[in-house]
């Protein structure tokens, strides 16, 4: 902890570089080193040692935080990026103390950020978050740049990735919102394919309601454009990485894809080929 709080508090390193080092490898990352994923136990390791850090470091991170904030126009340039980048990470950081005056940090610098990162750093963050906030923020963040599809496909992806208990049907539920269209490659790829490629908590549900819907979303896109859906499949191919109940579950869900009446070329010899 020590080494993390003399890399924070240098000030003849970058500041993007002192940001890079306090992020964490992705879950997705620490997956890849395990002989047998076990996606919980991932989860709940990466978020104590995130809280760990966030608690031991508090002071250091919202003095820090406070020293960044800046109410100067938007700047694209190298050391504003990397300015950016630090105050951003502080901010994530103290997020994770579940604090009301960190949340009211977290919710002012949406309302009031004058750029696209500041706003979207802030809205991940809230994504996370139990609270009246996120909802108004997701709103929000929606009315502002619903005319943006760039924009809304980051909006979509945001929700697909949360943590939140009950994720998935928020997504269940974004696939009848105006901004989601299944023949949409975009809006797919943003939602359905975040999901499945980036969520693994909520993907990997032991009960397989992840898997079910990913599999349905295959078959109704294989109608569309079976192109996307054969691209789709391939979560679903990884089941040799899962412990015993999971590769049920997957394998069981591509042998329902292979087994539909009337599909396509293209979905079933890449269902047959993860299956195999």
């Amino acid at each position: 902890m020590q080494a993390l709080r003399q890399t924070l508090l240098n000030d003849q390193l970058d500041l993007d570089f002192i940001a890079l080092c306090l992020q964490l490898p992705t879950e997705g990352y620490l997956a890849e080193q395990m002989e047998t994923i076990d996606v919980v136990a991932i989860h709940q390791a990466r978020e104590a040692l995130r809280h760990y850090i966030a608690e031991d470091l508090q002071e250091d991170f919202l003095k820090l935080f406070r020293d960044l904030r800046s109410d100067k126009p938007y700047s694209p340039d190298a050391a504003s990026c990397g300015q950016r980048a630090l105050k951003n990470t502080c901010l994530a950081y103290l997020a994770e103390n579940n604090d009301p005056a960190c949340l009211a940090l977290i919710t002012a610098q949406y309302h009031n950020a004058n750029n696209m990162t500041d706003r979207m750093a802030a809205l991940s963050i809230l994504s996370n978050k139990e609270a009246d906030a996120r909802l108004e923020a997701l709103e929000d963040f929606y009315t502002r740049f619903k005319d943006d599809a760039l924009v809304v496909d980051k909006w979509l992806s945001v929700q697909a990735m949360s943590s939140l208990p009950g994720t998935l049907n928020t997504v269940q539920n974004l696939m009848s919102h105006e901004a989601f269209s299944i023949k949409n490659p975009n809006k797919v790829r943003s939602l359905i394919g975040v999901f499945a490629h980036a969520n693994q908590l909520h993907y990997h549900n032991e009960d397989g309601s992840g898997y079910a819907f990913h599999a349905d979303r295959i078959l109704e896109l294989d109608k569309i454009n079976p192109q996307i859906a054969a691209r789709m499949v391939a979560p679903l191919g990884r089941w040799r990485r899962f412990d015993a109940k999971r590769q049920d579950l997957m394998k069981a869900q591509l042998q329902r894809i292979i087994s539909t009446d009337n599909l396509s070329g293209d979905t079933f010899e890449m269902a047959s080929k993860s299956l195999a």
